[in-house]
C-alpha cells in the first residue's frame, strides 16, 4: 500500500499529513506494483550507448534481458568476436547504470 505521508501534531493538538516526496512515492508505487526489476532491465538496455559508445552502439543493439541475460544483435562477426572478450567489462558497466545487478551474462548474436 501507498504511503500518503506522515502524520504530525500541530501546536493545536490537530493531526496535519506531512507531504510525501515525490521520489519517495514513486519509488513506493513502482515496489507495490512489482515492477522494480523490469525498470532497472530498462534502463540498462537503454543506456547501452552511453555503456558502449557510439561506435559499438551502431554496430550492436541490445533486445531484451531475459534471466539475466542481455541478449544483443550484431551486425558482423568481427565485431560478434571483440564485443565476446569485452563482455565482462560490459556487463559490469551496464550494472552499474542500472544502479544493480541486472546482467549477469551477455550473448551476442
Amino acid at each position: 500500500m501507498l504511503r500518503r505521508g506522515r502524520a504530525a501534531r500541530s501546536t493545536s493538538g490537530t493531526v496535519k499529513k506531512q507531504p510525501l516526496a515525490l521520489d519517495a512515492a514513486l519509488n513506493d508505487l513502482v515496489a507495490s506494483l512489482g515492477i522494480s526489476k523490469k525498470l532497472r532491465e530498462y534502463n540498462a538496455i537503454t543506456s547501452w550507448e552511453t555503456v558502449v559508445g557510439e561506435q559499438i552502439a551502431r554496430v550492436a543493439k541490445p533486445s531484451r534481458i531475459d534471466n539475466g541475460v542481455l541478449y544483443v544483435t550484431v551486425s558482423s562477426a568481427p565485431w560478434r568476436a571483440e564485443l565476446s572478450m569485452r563482455r565482462r567489462e560490459i556487463a559490469e558497466k551496464m550494472n552499474a547504470a542500472a544502479g544493480k545487478r541486472v546482467v549477469q551474462d551477455i550473448r551476442f548474436r
